[in-house]
């Protein structure tokens, strides 16, 4: 690789990676009232990237993948910032802010291939707090086996029905891995919502399939396609992967997490563990659920304090609901949650899947 190259990606890294960490911040941290807060304290990365993004130009042919990668990378997260500084600046809303922090995903799609040549973009994607451990980094210095990374299954952007999945490189078949199936919140998609889980099931070494609900969101009233599509989702994936059947989990966000109960806890639920995520609950499920799927069946449930959506006294209702009925439940409040995804609950999910408690 030319010096001049070398330079550029030394100099585009750094920002593009604290940009893409400020847009996990932010997402996580997103509170309406304290919009303005939270954007303070996630700095300003995007005027770094965006003063060093000229230097992607100009690049021998030679490296025209590398180049595209970071090129879309950074317009994507440079993109979601443009859309957060808008509101910051008195133009948008709410719906405004989930529109530009659609981008952050974007970017990690794009940016993900590079991590068998770029180390920095490796560590990336893994746990911080695993980012240094040898044998982790060993597997990544081997060749990905075959069938493995990430797999789209008719799962377009505007796509209904397909699936996004993640195998981790290191993958082999001589044992059973666990399965993770997490279901993205209402009016998202599959392909974005895999990025809420990638890193965490690439770390800790889990399946990962992120499916997309038929309809504009999951199945929650009505007639319910969605449950013989994540059967069917499961079958396909079983069929070419060695996967536990003791740690099958289904997990979801919001609407994602009110389905793992509409359909998590019917009788022929394939799923051994459910960890639905600031989701919503009616006692009447408990009541209408199969007694014998409901005893002793893991639940591992997520909430936060400040979720302005579904008030945090239906999560404890639900707590004590499915705990009355049997279910071996794990309850989890978090004081500084509002309506968002607490990427750093999944490390302990998986813990709990393996038999951690």
């Amino acid at each position: 690789m030319s010096e001049a190259v070398v330079d550029d990606i030394v100099a585009v890294l750094p920002p593009l990676l604290q940009s893409l960490e400020a847009l996990s911040f932010v997402a996580r941290h997103l509170n309406p009232p304290e919009f303005a807060a939270v954007m303070e304290a996630a700095g300003e990365p995007d005027q770094s990237l965006q003063a060093v993004r000229p230097r992607l130009s100009g690049w021998p042919e030679q490296f025209a993948g590398l180049r595209s990668s970071l090129e879309t990378a950074s317009d994507a997260a440079l993109a979601a910032f443009a859309g957060l500084r808008a509101v910051q600046h008195g133009n948008g809303d709410l719906i405004a802010v989930f529109r530009a922090l659609r981008h952050a995903p974007r970017a990690q799609e794009a940016l993900y291939p590079l991590t068998a040549r770029l180390p920095p973009v490796s560590s990336f994607f893994l746990d911080p707090g695993l980012r240094e451990d040898a044998g982790l980094l060993a597997r990544f210095t081997e060749p990905a086996n075959e069938n493995t990374g990430i797999l789209h299954n008719n799962n377009e952007p505007g796509s209904r029905g397909g699936f996004s999945l993640y195998v981790p490189e290191y993958y082999t078949p001589d044992r059973a891995w666990p399965l993770v199936m997490a279901l993205h919140g209402g009016s998202g998609n599959g392909r974005g919502f895999l990025w809420s889980w990638l890193r965490d099931a690439r770390s800790l070494g889990a399946i990962l399939v992120a499916p997309t609900a038929t309809g504009s969101t999951w199945a929650l009233m009505g007639e319910d396609a969605d449950t013989a599509n994540l059967s069917r989702i499961l079958d396909a994936v079983r069929s070419r992967w060695n996967v536990d059947p003791a740690r099958l989990l289904l997990t979801g966000m919001s609407d994602g997490g009110t389905f793992c109960y509409v359909t998590g806890l019917g009788s022929a639920s394939p799923f051994t563990h459910l960890a639905p995520v600031a989701a919503t609950f009616h006692p009447l499920m408990a009541e209408m659920a199969d007694a014998e799927r409901l005893r002793g069946l893991p639940v591992y449930l997520v909430h936060g304090r400040l979720d302005w959506m579904f008030p945090v006294q239906v999560a404890r209702q639900t707590r004590d609901a499915l705990s009355a009925a049997g279910a071996d439940v794990t309850y989890r409040e978090l004081d500084d949650l509002s309506h968002c995804y607490p990427r750093e609950m999944n490390a302990p999910i998986l813990n709990w899947l393996g038999g951690e408690r």
